[in-house]
């Protein structure tokens, strides 16, 4: 419990175990805002529509979401909820808190805080949200409309994943229901950024891609940056807007078409930030591999197929070692 940084009031300086390497730090440099992110309007004509989003992750990996169907007040609720949650007392918040990464719902500190060599400046909590009826008994318990609001904030972004996820379908030349019946998992994290006394010197996640089909992000500051170029962007937070980016999994169905893309997160010296992030899967049972549909005619396919859950095991040790998480996954073509 003491390694949360959440619990911490009197931080005047970066502990010596969060200062990563030189050539890994954000440093001072003032990272732009990514003003060609593209915003798209869940409300739009369907036909543009599917074509926005399939333009925006083929060539972004990333955009904003607007009039998405989640009512503004949910949105700002479970914003609320989980800053309570982790401005609770120790001694509520030691209940769930765990070093175990198998435990299924936990408070924890970092990425793997007792295994990396450098630790990172968030503490999250993270949990499954489908099917509700299965998960949400072992949710904390306290803030008290935590289980509410998180539960009626989670149904609706199970939905609007279910939309995402079958105009991507249509925007690939998939038939209907490739992708939807494909996703079984959501996994939400309720991530945690105190205000950090030099933020050059560490970050809040180190640069990554998310594993998943796709990730549907709620911020209301900014923190988020992308790797565009070869160059770093930051994402400007639009009101009540998600920010929805593709993952390595999505990008390998797609057989390369759509991009999952490298982002991180820095930390902010004057303001805390907390952001609520829900993560797509397939059943961690599922064969994954490109579509066949993609590679009938002229095309290769260029990954191999594999479980779900392998890749997920690979992932984590090969992001942990800084090695492309694709790459042993890649045939040659």
């Amino acid at each position: 419990m003491e390694k949360l940084l959440s619990t911490k009031t009197d931080l005047k300086f970066v502990p010596e175990s969060y200062i990563l390497p030189p050539d890994t730090r954000p440093g001072n440099t003032e990272v732009p805002f990514f003003e060609t992110i593209p915003v798209i309007d869940l409300k739009g004509e369907p036909a543009q529509l599917i074509q926005q989003i399939a333009d925006a992750s083929k060539e972004y990996g990333f955009f904003q979401l607007i009039n998405h169907g989640v009512e503004e007040k949910l949105l700002q609720d479970v914003l609320d909820v989980t800053k309570e949650f982790f401005e609770l007392p120790a001694e509520d918040k030691a209940t769930i808190f765990s070093d175990d990464p198998k435990r299924s719902c936990r408070l924890y500190t970092s990425i793997d805080y007792m295994n990396e060599q450098v630790h990172y400046w968030r503490d999250a909590l993270k949990h499954p949200c489908h099917p509700l009826e299965e998960h949400s008994q072992f949710w904390p318990q306290k803030p008290a409309q935590y289980r509410e609001v998180v539960g009626r904030y989670s149904v609706e972004v199970w939905k609007l994943s279910l939309c995402l996820m079958d105009l991507i379908s249509k925007g690939l030349g998939l038939e209907p229901g490739y992708l939807t019946e494909m996703i079984e998992v959501q996994l939400m994290s309720a991530n945690h950024y105190p205000a950090c006394p030099d933020p050059s010197l560490t970050l809040g996640l180190p640069k990554h891609g998310d594993v998943d089909f796709i990730t549907i992000l709620l911020q209301e500051m900014d923190g988020l940056q992308v790797l565009k170029d070869g160059h770093w962007l930051a994402i400007k937070p639009l009101p009540n807007a998600f920010v929805v980016n593709i993952g390595h999994t999505l990008q390998i169905i797609s057989n390369g078409k759509l991009k999952s893309v490298e982002h991180r997160v820095v930390t902010n010296q004057k303001l805390a930030r907390t952001t609520v992030s829900s993560f797509i899967y397939p059943s961690y049972s599922r064969q994954i591999e490109p579509a066949q549909v993609l590679i009938k005619d002229s095309s290769l396919p260029l990954y191999r197929a594999f479980i779900f859950k392998d890749f997920l095991d690979t992932y984590i040790t090969d992001t942990y070692q800084r090695k492309p998480p694709l790459e042993r996954y890649k045939l040659q073509v």
